[in-house]
């Protein structure tokens, strides 16, 4: 099978979305199909390259708009990429990928996963809403990855007899309790403490994921600003970092609020095993799904998160993998990180829950058989109407 997939960026540059293509494709080529990524560079050349058995092709970039890079080249890459393809893949939303296919897409089947609704970016979606219209009125299948935000989203619900919603997947393997040695996980929480002038018995929350608004940290530092005996560990970067420092510094919590930057895909496992609750704070329906509450959770964390209509609160469990609370509410995520935190045997009981949840519904090879019988499915149905 000749399959391309379609999106603005490719490891390495990481992010929840990235490394679900990257482990989608990698796949795939392990299983002897024709693999191409169809991305853009990060800078003004073009290039391309095999990285594990994929076909990585990166049109120069020229300028992003909201988020969006631009790429004057992407779409006869596109066009002669697609030729012959029997899967054109899109990851949704990247507006420019869409569009181009849409119209200069030659592939047989047109595959969308839909990660997000477009959901800060009004003004582009007066402009973009009519051409996502026509996008999804000829895609022949879409992917929502959870049925909850399959029902939610505006943009699906004209659509639902075309979706199957096919869960995000994770590797259990890599992600589990005890992934590292005891040495690293307790060097790096005596790493943390010490930063933070903790004592040993002081627990640890843990955020990870890129520093964009709709993460809500800032809900979180006012959580922490709230309470005297927990620190919270911040794995990421991105464009709200230094707002979120600055409120961290007037709020008084520096010294109990670490912020670590950016942190390797190869050592997030330690990460999440020296840790004792995940929490996500998200206050946006552009937290759509959540890895990284998927591979929290595969290492055996309870998790606190908040509901903001998408998969996040379908994960995480209410009162059996963790804490569900409302978004934009510092109190009540105050609370949940007191319940938990005061409360070693219930984490414990929670973690174990977690990893259970996980192995069940959210395992990589899952993910990748999923999508895969939808390839299959779609592909027997016939010859699409373009």
């Amino acid at each position: 099978m000749k399959i391309v997939h379609v999106y603005k960026d490719y490891f390495p540059v990481l992010g929840g979305i990235e490394n679900h293509i990257r482990q989608l494709a990698e796949a795939q080529a392990a299983q002897g199909h024709r693999v191409t990524a169809l991305v853009t560079s990060p800078g003004w050349r073009s290039n391309e390259q095999m990285l594990n058995g994929v076909r990585v092709v990166k049109a120069g970039r020229l300028l992003n708009v909201q988020s969006a890079p631009l790429s004057a080249s992407f779409p006869l890459y596109l066009r002669r990429l697609t030729h012959q393809a029997d899967i054109v893949h899109l990851h949704a939303p990247y507006p420019p990928g869409e569009a181009a296919n849409l119209w200069f897409g030659r592939a047989r089947k047109t595959i969308i996963t839909w990660h997000s609704d477009i959901v800060r970016q009004k003004a582009l979606l007066r402009v973009y809403g009519p051409i996502l219209r026509r996008v999804l009125d000829k895609a022949d299948c879409v992917i929502p990855t959870s049925e909850p935000y399959a029902r939610s989203s505006p943009w699906l619900q004209p659509h639902l007899g075309k979706c199957v919603s096919v869960p995000l997947g994770i590797d259990t393997h890599r992600f589990r309790p005890n992934a590292v040695a005891p040495e690293r996980t307790g060097a790096l929480r005596s790493e943390w403490l010490a930063r933070c002038a903790a004592p040993p018995e002081t627990p640890i929350l843990l955020s990870v994921g890129r520093l964009r608004y709709y993460k809500g940290l800032d809900d979180l530092i006012r959580a922490i600003a709230a309470l005297t005996n927990v620190i919270a560990v911040i794995a990421g970067d991105g464009p709200m970092a230094a707002t979120w420092q600055t409120l961290s510094h007037d709020l008084g919590t520096s010294s109990r609020v670490l912020f670590l930057g950016e942190v390797s895909d190869a050592d997030l496992p330690a990460h999440y095993c020296a840790a004792d609750i995940f929490v996500s704070s998200a206050n946006a329906r552009a937290e759509a799904f959540g890895i990284a509450i998927l591979e929290a959770m595969a290492c055996g964390l309870p998790a606190i998160s908040t509901d903001v209509g998408t998969a996040t609160s379908w994960i995480n469990q209410h009162q059996i993998t963790g804490l569900v609370v409302p978004a934009h509410a510092p109190a009540a995520l105050a609370q949940a990180i007191a319940t938990l935190s005061s409360d070693p045997q219930r984490r414990r009981r929670m973690g174990i829950a977690a990893r259970q949840r996980i192995e069940t519904h959210f395992s990589q090879e899952q993910m990748i058989a999923g999508v895969n019988a939808v390839y299959e499915q779609t592909l027997a149905a016939g010859v699409s109407v373009k």
